[in-house]
């Protein structure tokens, strides 16, 4: 009779292989969804391919089309997938972290820390002086979200915490606390909003892609891909904290430095996707748990596919918000909301002898 071992490893030989070509089909995916995305708008259709060679001098393009692909609505598709991304990934590595499927950046109040520094940023920058303003430059509000988000994410784990164990339970009614907060002193600062920044901080705060420019995309963008290139890192630690720390801690991993790359980490991607689109939620939470379905819980292979899946869902729901109420837009948080509500609570039902409450 086989050992233990020995049958393991076909089984994980295979999950390995299924995570691979899910990849490739992943990615596939999202290069068919991308061309789409930049065909598809309100503009009408516009030839994507020859615009997309003629910026490098093959062939040509209209003025028109040129405009519209590059100008507008590559931004936004670029916009999109990078913040699915860092959203996705950043859930895989909160709910790693927490050990369990419900951690979520939006849900557990990290978001809205984000949110809170964010406003706080657009509506008061201005009172800062104009020395600071001038060395922060462009990179005010994504900092700010930044910071919003790493403080969140630390009183959050502070409060759960206990021991060495996490609990569920606690995490999810103390991030409904910070949530509530971090909402309250949002709403005290909008109420000093004007009028034009009253109306722009409506619409951020459901979420859209629909201001995407290059500018807002190469301020916020290299800090989301700072979030995205530490995460991997933490594959093999995340998998040996699922036996628990103190085994963890046997196996050579130091748990405490790995603690603090994950907040950090996602903090970085959380606090700059929320300053360029605003609050978009459930990301974190469906595209995580699908994958663990249909290829296991390893993160080595589960962080970047839930990376190019987490780009596949905010750009197909970017393309739903475009469509429903055109030639208007659907705010994109609305979307995933209606998209990853029934899910969430699916889980909720799913996991509730391991919440106990």
């Amino acid at each position: 009779m086989p050992s233990s071992a020995t049958a393991a490893a076909p089984l994980a030989g295979d999950r390995r292989g299924r995570a691979a070509a899910l990849r490739v089909l992943l990615l596939a995916v999202l290069g068919v969804m991308a061309l789409l995305a930049l065909g598809w708008g309100a503009a009408g259709d516009t030839r994507v391919l020859a615009a997309l060679t003629a910026r490098f001098g093959v062939g040509e393009a209209s003025v028109r089309d040129m405009t519209i692909v590059w100008d507008i609505r590559m931004p936004r598709v670029l916009t999109a997938m990078l913040v699915g991304a860092g959203l996705a990934v950043s859930g895989a590595v909160m709910q790693g972290l927490f050990r369990n499927p419900l951690a979520d950046p939006g849900l557990v109040g990290v978001s809205a820390g984000a949110g809170f520094g964010a406003v706080a940023a657009i509506v008061l920058g201005g009172f800062l002086p104009a020395a600071v303003l001038g060395w922060v430059g462009g990179y005010l509000v994504p900092f700010a979200a930044f910071l919003g988000g790493w403080a969140s994410t630390l009183i959050l784990y502070a409060i759960a915490t206990r021991g060495g164990r996490t609990s569920v339970a606690t995490m999810l009614l103390a991030g409904i606390a910070l949530g509530a907060l971090t909402g309250a002193l949002t709403g005290f600062i909008v109420y000093r909003a004007t009028d034009d920044q009253l109306r722009d901080l409506t619409f951020w705060g459901m979420g859209s892609v629909a201001g995407a420019t290059w500018a807002k995309l190469l301020t916020a963008g290299p800090i989301i891909a700072v979030g995205l290139i530490a995460m991997p890192v933490l594959s093999r630690p995340l998998d040996a904290l699922a036996l628990g720390e103190s085994v963890a801690a046997h196996l050579g991993i130091d748990t405490q430095a790995m603690k603090r790359i994950a907040i950090l980490s996602v903090a970085l991607s959380v606090g700059a996707s929320v300053a360029i689109t605003g609050g978009i939620g459930f990301v974190g939470i469906v595209v995580p748990h699908i994958l663990r379905l249909v290829q296991g819980p390893e993160h080595r292979n589960l962080l970047p596919n839930c990376a190019v899946l987490g780009a596949i869902v905010l750009l197909a729901a970017d393309m739903v918000s475009r469509t429903v109420v055109a030639p208007a837009e659907l705010p994109i948080g609305i979307v995933t909301a209606t998209m990853g509500g029934p899910f969430f609570l699916w889980i909720l039902l799913k996991n509730r002898r391991i919440l106990d409450i």
